[in-house]
């Protein structure tokens, strides 16, 4: 009877789960020897490349703006024309208008976000703020995601070697469950590169154009304050008494109104149950008549 030929090498399942755990640990910072031999092979251009990305600093930059102008409408046309200048675009606008009481004219304001170049937001700003104006607010943010952006291309890279090798060990399978077994690592390596691609893309994007919100909005109207004489002062007390006046009558109306329903719904029947309550508990207790008795 024949007996099966043991082979030498592993099995295609039990290389996938060997490299996984070595190509993570090599990335985590793993054994000695794998990051020297890595370090070995790393050339002086890809040197040279990474200290460029290191010197290419990632910075979000975002500033919100708030400025008091006579006439928003024609200024939203010019944040409009400095943002195009400067190779950026308009993302959105909103308009709102409020009333005021009395005869002042209603606050107009409108906002404006803006998308510049990141090499261009300073001059970008400077010639928001030559608009014209007030500067009522303004405030300006940065944050640096330098080390995040090179940390997320390390581990693409190592997720990219993974995949590759992978896909080397699928070739060489021969059952379908060490295909299956494969294909499953695979898969979460796959996943893994798309986040991290996501969020590499994201922070690319958000560092290579800068954000500038623009508030435009009317001055708020000034209320001039008098002070009355005797007139305006006596007219103002007899204006408070008849406000008084009318106040109570309006009370005692609401109240009349809350009890008439209360009455006829609640206090009439009531006092009919404990009417007709008390008149049985008399008769039940009326004593009985004694007979008297004499002796003779």
């Amino acid at each position: 009877m024949a007996q099966p030929i043991a082979s030498d090498a592993p099995a295609v399942g039990e290389r996938a789960q060997a490299f996984s755990a070595e190509a993570v640990g090599s990335a985590a910072g793993g054994g000695v020897g794998s990051a020297e031999s890595h370090l070995l092979q790393v050339s002086n251009a890809e040197l040279k490349k990474a200290a460029a990305e290191y010197a290419e600093r990632k910075v979000i930059r975002n500033a919100t703006v708030t400025l008091e102008v006579e006439k928003p409408a024609e200024v939203q046309a010019m944040l409009t024309s400095v943002a195009e200048s400067h190779g950026g675009f308009v993302v959105s606008s909103e308009f709102k208008r409020t009333d005021t009481a009395g005869q002042a004219p209603p606050i107009t304001a409108v906002t404006v976000m803006l998308r510049v170049p990141s090499s261009q937001f300073g001059m970008a700003l400077g010639e928001i703020h030559g608009l014209g104006g007030r500067v009522k607010e303004e405030k300006t943010t940065g944050q640096d995601v330098t080390e995040e952006y090179i940390d997320l291309e390390a581990h693409l890279r190592a997720k990219r070697a993974l995949e590759a090798q992978f896909l080397e060990i699928m070739k060489q399978a021969h059952k379908i469950s060490d295909a299956l077994e494969v294909q499953s690592q695979l898969s979460e390596v796959r996943a893994d590169i798309e986040r991290t691609e996501g969020r590499r893309r994201f922070l690319e994007n958000q560092s290579a154009l800068s954000t500038i919100t623009v508030t435009l909005q009317t001055p708020a109207p000034l209320i001039a304050t008098t002070k009355g004489g005797f007139r305006d002062s006596l007219a103002e007390a007899f204006g408070d008494c008849v406000d008084t006046g009318a106040a109570i009558i309006t009370g005692l109306i609401r109240i009349i109104g809350v009890m008439i329903p209360v009455t006829l719904l609640i206090l009439l029947p009531g006092g009919f149950l404990l009417r007709f309550a008390l008149r049985r508990f008399r008769f039940v207790k009326k004593p009985e008549p004694q007979l008297s008795t004499s002796n003779q």
